[in-house]
């Protein structure tokens, strides 16, 4: 946490002087220090501390480049959010960490009991009493999530993949209630690597018909011309494969980015995204910038400029209104009462809508709820990260998989005043449920 702060410091005193690379470079190397710290203790490189550092701190000091004219100088208070966001997170885990472990050595060991718990991987035990009822699961969100799908396309009268000159085509391929259907086929994937795992003996026509199914359930991001929930899918799958198998290696998740970007770049064709379009909103300051790093780049570091924007324009606190967007969302409340999300949202420029995870609780309650918004992830990030051992129900590592999903991509949006987020945590939940009551009624037999 010294290394931090440090760094920290030393970032905000470069960026008050106009020596971005510095302040940026000065952040990134706290990310990866950071980073490595928790992957060198726990053996884990999806420690959950750990990536929140690398992507938090690290999509921070990318944004501090200052490389787009449409960024500028972050005002006081903003740095002040962004430290107590991290500080806060660190230091709570790490006293929940010592709470929650199942064994309760000292403080220098609290690690090795994660590491023992994630490098056991699977067994055959947690197979037998779950293996047979994954593929039902399978099978049946895939149906609910294609039948949603052909709702949707049916009711809209149109496909968004077989679109063309419609940048944002996928932008209104939504019906309240149903998309979130068509979007839970983003599981599959993952349940089909659990699948794999469990059930070690298949046959060879389940084998093939499961393998289906999840091409099924990859195909319905790709025809919604769904960029986000295709790789969304299938990094969710890698993780889960990660943190089952006990093959902790990061070649796996770099493996799978390098084959989602051909996928990548025909979905942004399709979405009629031409590199003129994106350099016209991006405003680099280097015009002869690759738009394969303005993308990303921009995808990255205009989120916290958008912070900043909330901090210097926000008139008045919400105290609590806007991160309850889900519930007003899933209830249905937001249609009998539109003023309860009728919240503008603060943006560098009206395209780039993406933000931080902390941008809804700074909005609720200023630097207050970052601060305790902060806390409880780190709470809640130790205890899931107790929970996660051999012979679990496997919606265990479902739930650990999405929250390292989560905090990878910390810097992109407000996860928990996403009602889709929560609506796949519902699912994972109902996932879980159904197969601890097949297991106890298998008990029963």
């Amino acid at each position: 946490m010294l290394v931090y702060v440090i760094c920290y410091g030393a970032a905000m005193l470069f960026a008050f002087s106009a020596h971005f690379t510095l302040s940026g470079m000065s952040l990134l190397l706290a990310a990866v220090y950071l980073y490595l710290r928790e992957y060198g203790k726990s053996g884990n490189p999806l420690h959950l501390r750990g990536l929140f550092s690398l992507f938090y701190v690290g999509g921070e000091g990318i944004s501090c480049l200052k490389l787009s004219r449409l960024q500028t100088e972050w005002s006081l208070e903003t740095w002040a959010c962004f430290f107590v966001a991290f500080a806060a997170f660190w230091n709570v885990y790490e006293l929940a960490e010592k709470r929650f472990s199942r064994k309760k050595t000292e403080s220098a060991k609290d690690g090795n009991v994660q590491k023992e718990c994630l490098q056991s991987g699977f067994t055959q035990a947690a197979a037998a009493k779950y293996g047979d009822h994954i593929f039902i699961a399978i099978a049946g969100l895939t149906a609910l999530s294609f039948a949603a799908f052909l709702f949707e396309a049916v009711r809209l009268g149109y496909v968004p993949f077989l679109l063309r000159g419609v940048p944002h085509a996928y932008s209104y391929f939504h019906i309240s209630g149903v998309h979130y259907l068509t979007v839970s086929c983003v599981l599959v994937p993952s349940m089909e690597v659990l699948l794999w795992f469990y059930k070690r003996e298949m046959k060879k026509t389940e084998k093939i018909l499961s393998l289906i199914l999840t091409g099924v359930a990859l195909l319905i991001p790709v025809l919604c011309v769904s960029r986000f929930q295709l790789i969304f899918a299938v990094i969710l799958a890698v993780l889960t494969f990660m943190i089952v198998s006990g093959h902790r290696k990061l070649r796996y998740l770099f493996f799978a980015a390098a084959g989602l970007v051909p996928l990548y770049v025909i979905l942004t064709i399709a979405r009629s995204h031409d590199v003129t379009y994106l350099n016209g909103i991006f405003e680099m300051k280097n015009a002869a910038t690759p738009i394969f790093i303005t993308q990303p780049y921009m995808y990255i570091a205009n989120n916290y400029d958008n912070f900043d924007c909330l901090v210097k324009q926000l008139p008045a606190h919400s105290m609590g209104l806007k991160g309850m967007f889900p519930l007003w969302a899933l209830s249905g409340l937001k249609f009998l009462k539109p003023v309860l999300v009728d919240w503008p949202i603060y943006v560098t420029k009206e395209e780039l809508t993406t933000v931080t995870l902390f941008y809804d609780a700074y909005y609720d309650f200023g630097i207050a709820g970052v601060f305790f918004f902060s806390s409880v992830l780190g709470v809640l990030s130790a205890w899931l990260s107790s929970r996660i051992y051999p012979g679990r129900n496997p919606a265990w590592y479902l739930f650990y998989s999405q929250a390292a999903l989560y905090f990878m991509l910390s810097f992109f949006t407000t996860w928990y005043s996403n009602p889709t987020t929560w609506f796949y945590f519902a699912v994972t939940g109902a996932f879980g449920i159904f197969l601890e009551i097949k297991n106890k009624r298998r008990k029963q037999l």
